[in-house]
């Protein structure tokens, strides 16, 4: 009984005290348009995509009012790999919108 009390005590004091708090809001924020960019040809589709997602990540880092905190393929929206694939190898299009966290 005293294990229950202890437990109830401690969950009253821990919402007292982060009730004054506000949560942080977890919407992302996002660039206004997608941003495109084309990797280069390679041997393996795995190597095609890698290119081409490191040239997506640079372009974003570059654009003026985006940065470092938009470059993450994984956080950005609305994305489409396209990858062409031929006689001399593969060549992808990454497109998405970047966000930030």
């Amino acid at each position: 009984m005293r294990t229950v009390l202890l437990k109830t005590s401690a969950l009253a004091l821990t919402l007292l005290f982060l009730a004054p708090f506000p949560m942080r809001v977890l919407a992302d924020t996002c660039a206004s348009s997608p941003v495109v960019a084309r990797g280069e040809e390679s041997r393996y589709v795995w190597l095609a995509k890698t290119k081409a997602r490191a040239n997506w990540r640079a372009k974003v880092r570059a654009t003026s009012g985006l940065g470092p905190n938009f470059a993450n393929w994984s956080r950005a929206q609305n994305t489409e790999e396209r990858c062409l694939t031929g006689p001399v190898g593969s060549l992808c299009i990454f497109t998405g919108t970047p966000c930030a966290p």
